[in-house]
């Protein structure tokens, strides 16, 4: 029988959660968890700790919440843990020599996306922006360049035609678990093989933005629809309706030609019909600046938007 790993887990939000809960649920003791410092959140801007750091100190293991991962008494500290593996999970900074170098088996990676594409802090988001029908999890061993190790073990799943970026945030986060799982099995048992990345192949994924999330109502309405889901909930597709922030929260697109300029509401009787630089996209579910979410019928009803109104 193989002796335990200590592991040393780096994650921060709601995705690396049930790669943790499946750690603590194993045979391998997680002996230390790395975050990102509390930050202010809501309209108090009162500290708030990452969700990791909440299941860390639930099961009564150590947390480590360093500013930069550099720090002589971060890694002093990081020593002391003894680590033999270090598994990473959306923890939001690339890992310096000096900690890729600590354990003797390494840092390992789950990563949403199917390597090597979509590289960098946004897969799921650019995966759905970029109209892909299908992308997964890949567990790959880490190095000094971002998301370009080997290949541990990679799981494909289909992306819903209507799924949000959470929708699909939520999923991929409990699958990458189960492929993490099966990672350390195999490592266990000595099976666990890399295959380097093929560079030829590779796309970029790079950080989203609020302001990305603004509608440009001349692209088509399959893309304007993309990226409402690729950016709900965070940082939701955005337009303007006399001159108040409007959030499109769930839209699809339509074939129909409908009369206008890109941006001009055309239909408020099933949804709400915009003209687009193709086709029309139908709103579904909006928030005026400052109101409540509603159902786009709803917010017609109320004579909150009208035929002719132009947007943006």
């Amino acid at each position: 029988m193989t002796a335990p790993l200590r592991i040393v887990f780096f994650g921060t939000p709601d995705f690396a959660v049930p790669s943790l809960r499946g750690l603590l649920a194993g045979a391998d003791p997680v002996v230390g968890v790395v975050c990102q410092p509390d930050k202010p959140a809501g309209r108090g801007r009162q500290l708030m700790s990452p969700p990791v750091k909440s299941v860390a100190l639930e099961a009564a293991v150590p947390v480590l919440q360093p500013d930069k991962l550099r720090m002589p008494e971060f890694i002093e500290g990081l020593q002391r843990w003894a680590p033999e593996l270090i598994v990473v999970a959306a923890y939001g900074k690339i890992l310096p020599k000096a900690v890729l170098d600590l354990p003797r088996h390494g840092c390992i990676n789950v990563h949403a996306s199917l390597l090597p594409k979509y590289r960098g802090a946004a897969p799921i988001q650019w995966a759905i922006l970029r109209g892909e029908q299908v992308t997964g999890v890949t567990i790959m061993r880490m190095n000094e360049r971002m998301d370009a190790g080997d290949i541990l073990l990679q799981r494909e799943v289909t992306i819903g035609a209507d799924e949000t970026y959470g929708e699909l945030q939520t999923r991929l986060a409990v699958i990458g678990a189960t492929a993490l799982t099966e990672a350390l099995a195999r490592l266990q048992s000595g099976t666990l093989v890399g295959t380097p990345q093929c560079e030829a192949q590779v796309t970029l994924a790079p950080m989203i933005e609020k302001e990305d999330g603004r509608i440009d109502w001349a692209q088509s309405a399959i893309d304007i629809a993309r990226r409402v889901r690729a950016f709900h909930p965070w940082p939701s597709a955005f337009t303007f309706l006399n001159g108040k922030l409007l959030k499109i929260h769930r839209a699809h697109p339509t074939n129909d030609a409908v009369p206008g300029p890109p941006g001009r509401v055309a239909s408020v009787h099933y949804g709400i019909a915009v003209a687009t630089g193709a086709g029309a996209v139908v709103l579904d579910e909006l928030q005026l600046e400052g109101r409540k979410r509603l159902a786009a019928t709803d917010f017609a009803r109320g004579g909150g938007i009208r035929i002719g109104t132009l947007l943006g």
